[in-house]
């Protein structure tokens, strides 16, 4: 990282920065140009390893494109604000950020989607209630699960 002042290595700091985005960018490999979706998530981070969870439809360019390179490059930001400036070149933007590698795996045990459904429904919630899925949601749903392989943060 250029600007070594601006980075966040703590890790209670970096989850705190990633528990108040609920928006994930992924990147993903295809020619000639990189395609990125930004999708709601929900995550886990145990024993120093950071997982994100999506929900997805089965079929579509995202999921055929994961098959052929499961490699991805994520993103996530919050705390946003415009700082002025007496002229053009003293404004500044506050943020905080998240950039990650890893790799996608598909989710097709039913045990495991109901664990990352609860993970997205809670972090996009806030809440602890118990949701409920039926045999056939839960079949119907794909899900995919990032595992990371490495990331950092950045705020200014």
């Amino acid at each position: 990282m250029r600007r070594k002042e601006r980075e966040v290595t703590q890790p209670d700091e970096l989850l705190t920065i990633i528990s108040e985005c609920k928006v994930c960018r992924v990147a993903i490999h295809d020619e000639p140009y990189p395609y990125i979706v930004p999708l709601n998530f929900g995550y886990s981070y145990n024993n120093n390893q950071l997982i994100f969870y999506f929900h997805t439809a089965k079929v579509g360019k995202k999921i055929e494109l994961l098959k052929l390179n499961p490699h991805v490059c994520i993103e996530l930001d919050t705390n946003h604000e415009l700082v002025s400036g007496d002229i053009a070149c003293k404004y500044t933007y506050k943020y905080q950020s998240i950039i990650g590698f890893g790799k996608v795996e598909f989710v097709e045990d039913s045990e495991e989607k109901i664990n990352a459904l609860n993970h997205l429904m809670k972090h996009q919630t806030n809440s602890d209630e118990a949701f409920a899925y039926s045999p056939k949601q839960v079949e119907m749903i794909g899900v995919i699960k990032i595992v990371i392989d490495s990331f950092q943060g950045k705020q200014s």
